[in-house]
């Protein structure tokens, strides 16, 4: 206790250096018994620090560790900071999960004089995963479906297992990513995102793994990859479907003996993370095909989770335009009680290719350019006119294809060639779900010239 005392600040005693802070902190002596704890780990316990004082840390903070992979005993035995995840059974003999992490008090010598041992109460994020007002990181709705996947996410989170997330683009698998890591024993480590659509087959290879000095032209000093950069964290590997075949083999490499080989190194180095990966494409039909390695998906597929289309959200999308609308409202500080009735009920008709991305879309641009009171139609995207007018059916991808095909063009006789090429346009950026880039491969023009004819016609 008293080496402990020499380690507060100005005099003061243990208990009121920790005593203010939001999460249950306990300081042990080298015996592991107590010699003080905050109120908040007061409260998550059902122990009083005057019941609590003196006795042994396992008495009190009674967890499922104490039994497998105590962390402070892990302090005492190694001398570095551990960290741990279980239950937690407090005086009322409810069930808790919590995060302990262990960090060793070190004297002038480098002797352990005490362990800082925080409690963090992992209930908290768990119930905020479904709920209806935005819940953890924005996550809204109520349906089934969502709820379904909402589920899964805390026992999940507690294991190391890879993660593939499936799903269209737009139903929010970057954000269920996120959650994982942030609900995971990891969660004071980096999260790192890596897009494998976005570079070439070279610059994507030196961004993953890293490289060595001189190992290319321009190569003047080592570079760690993302592996490296989020060690002891995760690593989300988005549009894993277009990883080219060379990486494919190294990243199987990784995920069979986490080990990362730089650029033009020659030796192997060590890395702990934990590998997320997504994708909208049919990773079966692209094995089968011969693009995507079988033992690759294997070792992703060890946790799936396919996220629901908004459209099979029964009763999400309500919810979702009410949290985008505060969202914007607040941000251009604008007075928008909400959408007319003709507005709203147009938006719950409406298919939504483009899933939750797009109508966060469609609402930021509603918000922006009305300028008070509710959302009319004219507020609205043109290309939504398109739908009230002529209703599209909602149309499913086909797996593994990419964006739904354009339907075949009806009759236009009698019709101005500017009413047919708006048309086109707008059935084309519906059908490739607002992506700019497909719309134009798909009518033939480069990504300038869509842009310029949809500044012509006012889209």
């Amino acid at each position: 206790m008293d080496s402990l005392q020499d380690t507060a600040l100005a005099g003061l005693s243990p208990r009121a250096v920790i005593e203010g802070l939001p999460v249950g902190v306990a300081l042990l002596g080298p015996g592991l018994t107590l010699a003080a704890m905050n109120p908040c780990l007061e409260a998550l316990t059902g122990f009083s620090w005057q019941r609590a004082a003196g006795l042994p840390c396992g008495g009190v903070i009674r967890s499922s560790l104490c039994h497998r992979g105590c962390p402070a005993a892990k302090v005492l035995e190694q001398g570095v900071r551990c960290q741990g995840t279980g239950n937690l059974i407090n005086r009322a003999r409810e069930v808790v999960p919590v995060r302990i992490t262990a960090s060793p008090l070190l004297d002038s010598a480098g002797r352990i004089t005490g362990i800082l041992e925080t409690v963090e109460d992992l209930s908290r994020v768990a119930a905020a995963v479904p709920a209806a007002d935005g819940g953890l990181d924005g996550l809204v709705g109520v349906s089934p479906a969502l709820r379904k996947v909402a589920d899964l996410l805390p026992a999940v989170a507690q294991t190391d297992s890879s993660v593939l997330l499936t799903g269209e683009t737009g139903t929010g698998k970057d954000l269920l990513a996120l959650m994982i890591h942030r609900m995971s024993p990891r969660a004071n480590a980096p999260f790192v995102k890596v897009n494998c659509g976005a570079l070439p087959e070279g610059l994507l290879e030196t961004e993953l793994f890293g490289h060595v000095r001189g190992a290319f032209t321009g190569a003047v000093a080592d570079k760690p990859g993302r592996f490296s950069l989020a060690e002891g964290g995760t690593v989300y590997l988005t549009e894993i479907g277009d990883l080219h075949p060379p990486l494919q083999v190294k990243l199987l490499t990784f995920l069979d003996d986490k080990e990362v080989f730089p650029v033009g190194g020659t030796r192997s180095v060590k890395s702990d993370v934990r590998v997320i990966a997504a994708t909208h494409r049919d990773l079966e039909a692209m094995v089968a095909g011969g693009v995507f390695r079988a033992d690759l998906l294997y070792r992703l597929n060890i946790v799936r989770i396919h996220v629901p289309l908004l459209r099979d959200r029964e009763g999400d999308v309500r919810l979702l335009l009410r949290h985008f609308l505060d969202l914007y409202a607040q941000k251009f500080n604008r007075d928008i009680p909400g959408f007319s009735p003709e507005a709203e009920a147009l938006l719950k008709t409406y298919p939504f290719p483009g899933n939750v991305r797009e109508l966060k879309n469609i609402v930021e641009y509603s918000t922006s350019i009305c300028p008070g009171g509710e959302i009319q139609l004219g507020h609205l995207p043109e290309y939504l006119a398109l739908h009230r007018e002529s209703p599209l059916p909602a149309r499913r991808e086909p797996p593994g294809l990419g964006a739904a095909p354009v339907p075949p063009p009806r009759s236009r006789a009698g019709e101005s060639w500017s009413v047919i090429e708006r048309d086109l346009i707008v059935e084309s950026l519906v059908a490739c779900r607002g992506n700019r880039s497909e719309a134009a491969r798909r009518l033939g023009w480069g990504r300038a010239t869509l842009w310029r004819k949809m500044k012509l016609h006012g889209l």
